[in-house]
């Protein structure tokens, strides 16, 4: 990764309550006893809020001193059913924070996530506070892995509704298997390239003009302007390859690769924010975009996880692992692929299974109190693998896996008698 050469890249990870810094780093390859990505981080303390702005839909406001000449750096964090933003400085400590939920536009009988992210995108640079905003150098954004944008190059309107996430296409599965080398990361149906080879086999008269786009481009390029430009961490599921830092033969033969965006690596910056953007914000004329990265690497970066071996895992809608490698390790069967991460790898993967699906059984206030009664060091006597639906993707490559959810399935009589005791 990497980032300005005169300042240090700030990217942040509200949802678990971190912030990272990505310091100038040294020449690619080189090993040191503090990795150039090591983050500056602050654990954010709900007892240190004091010191703290918290701009989240009209929540209350405090700050800490700001030093003459200090400059803040603000984050994005684009999840499943929210976004968060904290603007920190060099130090790591959090000057401001907020989240907004996704609004909820139904186009027909879809969500319109095009709408809703871009609404959640200025509704967060709306409560970035106002005094706050001459201070920010750079600013950017992580996203979901492999939720793709298929848009016109020429005017950036999507030309079909987003690929989320954990959205299968079973049907190009067997094109793409045909053209990349067995078990590579795209051999899946969740896959970026599955989804960019679903849309080009079906009925599109605007092929010649498409571009494609990640999330977290596509809110990026809001910003700046520039089209067509991604990082290799998002890029990895389109089938770039990160260790020679370019597309593969075999992918940049096909005729649909006329779509591919452009890699930079992470933390690269892309250039000044529009000039509408800026003047209606109060951004200064020197704050930057930078190109982003997915939310598990984020989460994995403010983690401070820094020694070969460590791994984290983040739990939110879903849940992903990130384990930090000296090997680059690949195979879709299990749903198992490596991010670069300078000299190293980050390999994991990433479930359907998650909070997400607890949502669909209990209420929030439900999950609270009967969270309290849980005794983590009694084994449970049940045997669940929750999911939202069927299929998974991690640690089994699967479409077809169907949730174990028995207790909600076939004991909805005691769920009702526990719901009665609370």
């Amino acid at each position: 990764m990497a980032s300005l050469s005169s300042m240090s890249i700030t990217i942040s990870h509200p949802r678990l309550g971190f912030s990272f810094v990505l310091s100038p780093s040294p020449n690619p390859g080189s090993v040191s006893s503090s990795p150039w990505w090591f983050p500056k981080t602050k654990l954010h303390n709900p007892s240190r809020s004091r010191t703290m702005v918290f701009a989240s839909n009209g929540g209350s406001q405090r700050e800490i001193g700001l030093k003459e000449g200090n400059r803040l750096y603000l984050g994005m964090d684009f999840g499943t059913s929210g976004a968060r933003f904290a603007l920190i400085d060099n130090e790591g400590d959090i000057h401001a924070e907020g989240k907004r939920e996704y609004p909820r536009v139904m186009s027909g009988e879809t969500m319109d996530w095009v709408w809703s992210w871009k609404t959640t995108l200025f509704s967060l640079l709306e409560d970035v506070p106002v005094h706050l905003r001459p201070l920010v150098a750079s600013i950017s954004i992580d996203g979901t892995s492999a939720t793709t944008i298929i848009l016109d190059g020429n005017t950036g309107e999507p030309l079909c509704r987003p690929f989320l996430y954990n959205e299968s296409c079973p049907d190009a599965l067997p094109i793409v298997k045909s053209i990349a080398p067995a078990n590579h990361t795209v051999c899946s149906g969740s896959s970026t390239l599955c989804k960019l080879v679903s849309w080009w086999y079906t009925d599109n008269p605007k092929k010649s003009s498409a571009q494609l786009l990640h999330q977290s481009d596509w809110l990026l390029w809001l910003l700046h302007g520039k089209l067509g430009l991604t990082d290799y961490n998002n890029a990895l599921k389109v089938g770039y390859d990160p260790e020679v830092d370019s597309y593969p033969p075999w992918l940049l033969s096909q005729p649909y690769s006329q779509l591919l965006p452009s890699v930079k690596a992470p933390g690269t910056s892309i250039g000044s924010l529009k000039e509408d953007i800026r003047a209606q914000f109060g951004f200064s004329e020197e704050c930057v975009v930078c190109t982003g990265t997915t939310d598990s690497i984020a989460a994995f970066l403010a983690a401070r996880a820094t020694q070969t071996g460590k791994a984290v895992t983040s739990l939110g809608s879903t849940l992903a692992i990130k384990l930090l490698s000296t090997i680059r390790i690949e195979d879709a069967r299990y749903g198992v692929y490596s991010h670069r991460l300078d000299d190293k790898w980050l390999v994991g993967g990433a479930s359907n299974t998650g909070g997400a699906v607890l949502r669909q059984i209990f209420t929030d206030e439900q999950l609270e109190k009967l969270s309290e009664k849980i005794n983590p060091m009694d084994v449970s006597p049940f045997d669940y693998y929750p999911l939202q639906s069927v299929g998974e993707r991690f640690p089994v490559q699967d479409p077809k896996m169907v949730p174990s959810i028995i207790f909600y399935r076939m004991q909805t009589s005691r769920l009702a008698r526990v719901h009665e005791q609370l």
